[in-house]
């Protein structure tokens, strides 16, 4: 199972290296034209800012992934390992209720953005606001994992450390001894 999860984090991450690369070669190609040759491709702008915005959403799935988002731990440090295991599951039963909301949403306005086109390049627009779908849905299995995990006790200290934010102390510590 590792393995397969480490297959499609490097397919995700060729993915958003893609997306990136496309946007710099489109924003530089067209700040080229413009300014030397006084002209541009008129689809550059709107695809490369679909492109941040797949960018940004997929990004946000690895993001969670590497527990790379905000966290606040002035709290949970002071509590046990129980309490920890506590807010832990709290915590992750939230995202999963905000992942479903989030598909919801995106669920209910999928008619309305599949009618709609792009100004320029004519594509609908699910193929923008449709990436909803893959991030709840990545977000809410990864927070669906870790539920499972503090469930069945298979938690290591190592991730509760890393909740409370002691995690990265710990590695300062013993880079200096």
């Amino acid at each position: 199972m590792t393995r397969a999860i480490e297959t499609i984090v490097r397919l995700v991450e060729f993915v958003l290296a893609a997306l990136l690369f496309g946007m710099v070669i489109m924003v530089a190609t067209n700040v080229v034209l413009r300014y030397g040759f006084n002209s541009g491709l008129t689809f550059s702008e709107e695809m490369s800012r679909y492109f941040f915005v797949w960018l940004t959403f997929i990004g946000a799935v690895l993001a969670f992934k590497d527990h790379g988002h905000i966290g606040v731990e002035t709290l949970v440090r002071r509590f046990n390992r129980t309490g920890r295991l506590i807010c832990m599951a709290i915590s992750n039963a939230l995202i999963i209720f905000a992942a479903g909301v989030f598909f919801y949403g995106t669920w209910m306005q999928h008619p309305i953005n599949a009618s709609m086109t792009a100004a320029v390049i004519n594509m609908s627009m699910i193929w923008v606001y449709g990436i909803g779908y893959f991030t709840s849905l990545g977000i809410g299995l990864i927070a669906l994992y870790r539920l499972f995990e503090i469930v069945t006790g298979r938690v290591s200290d190592t991730e509760i450390a890393r909740f409370a934010g002691e995690y990265e102390e710990n590695k300062v510590v013993e880079r200096a001894i």
